[in-house]
């Protein structure tokens, strides 16, 4: 697992340190600003870290078209929608977003953006982000890449569908162009993903091979599976928030309500926690419990002179005798004095 440590906004994400987690608000404020505020105040009482939003409108991601290429297709949740309708939808209006970070800022919650073109990049600029996320589907947009690469701000980025190949090549792309802070997301695509897709023994193999701190964005049910990343090194949880999956909207399916967002993160604390190092020695509470251990204790009375046998000496608990392992070298061997049963065995009763 790579060592290397990932800086945004005054913390430090990445081994040896807290798992980072981030509330995506997306659509689940139903283009209402009092409800995209009080997500707000929900996701730092559930604990998290961070609030992500996205910053683009239905015509900086696609046309309104009816022809058969931009209709949603057959078996997703946005079945029977135009990509124009879905992302009108979900959009985050842009004139919220001040709003919205002065108040991330005083609940102190980072609060960042995913950029989906050059406008939102320069309008994301302007509100001084400190960081920039990179939406699975945008991993390709190499252009996209490089602008907001050269704005020098952190990047996190999720890698959804994407080949080695093609993580290769953005990675590349971010790198040259001026990020030198970079975050890696597994990521499955599917809304909701299952946890047979999820395929997280990819995590490590990421940090491996691009030497970077790497996370999940993760839309499965549950937290089962944000908790199992983090076990396998995953130091950024990104999960989509919701006040009530019953206010339907495209995202909330797949959204935690607040309580369950407060138990991943308490979930997620505690498997941080049980990580440690690597250990041999016993912690000064197993200390305690090295007298439960077996030993060697006389079981019957024993003569001085009389042999031992494995009628007479046995390996039962506590651990206050001779280890279990001597028993063949003492038996045949005779006691050096009287022994009474249940006394723990020792050299010295040993002729």
């Amino acid at each position: 697992m790579n060592t290397n440590t990932f800086s945004m906004a005054g913390r430090t994400i990445g081994s040896g340190n807290p798992v980072y987690i981030i509330a995506e608000l997306s659509a689940n404020h139903h283009h209402d600003l009092s409800r995209a505020e009080e997500l707000m105040h929900a996701a730092k009482r559930a604990g998290a870290d961070a609030v992500k939003l996205q910053t683009y409108t239905p015509d900086t991601l696609t046309i309104d078209s009816d022809q058969k290429w931009f209709q949603v297709g057959a078996g997703t949740l946005w079945e029977g929608k135009n990509l124009y309708q879905l992302y009108g939808e979900a959009c985050t209006p842009w004139e919220w977003h001040p709003r919205l970070f002065e108040l991330a800022q005083k609940l102190e919650l980072d609060c960042f953006s995913t950029p989906f073109d050059f406008s939102a990049v320069d309008f994301l600029e302007e509100l001084k982000v400190p960081c920039y996320k990179i939406a699975s589907f945008e991993i390709v947009d190499l252009a996209l890449l490089k602008k907001i690469g050269a704005t020098g701000k952190p990047v996190i980025m999720s890698t959804g569908m994407a080949s080695l190949a093609e993580i290769e090549e953005a990675v590349s792309t971010l790198r040259s162009a001026g990020t030198d802070q970079l975050v890696l997301l597994k990521c499955t695509s599917s809304y909701p993903s299952l946890p047979e897709e999820m395929n997280l023994q990819t995590i490590p193999h990421l940090a491996a091979a691009f030497d970077v701190p790497v996370g999940l964005s993760d839309h499965t049910l549950g937290i089962a599976v944000p908790v199992t990343a983090v076990a396998l090194g995953a130091c950024v949880i990104e999960k989509h928030f919701t006040l009530s999956r019953n206010e339907k909207g495209p995202d909330s399916e797949f959204s935690l309500e607040p309580d369950e967002f407060r138990e991943m993160v308490s979930a997620v604390r505690v498997a941080e926690k049980s990580l440690g190092k690597v250990n041999y020695t016993p912690t000064e509470r197993e200390q305690a419990s090295r007298v439960f251990r077996r030993s060697l204790f006389v079981v019957k009375e024993i003569a001085a002179g009389e042999p031992f046998t494995s009628e007479n000496v046995r390996s039962i608990r506590p651990g206050h005798g001779l280890l279990p392992k001597y028993l063949p070298v003492i038996i045949g061997k005779r006691a050096s004095r009287d022994l009474t049963r249940g006394t723990p065995l020792t050299w010295d009763d040993i002729g």
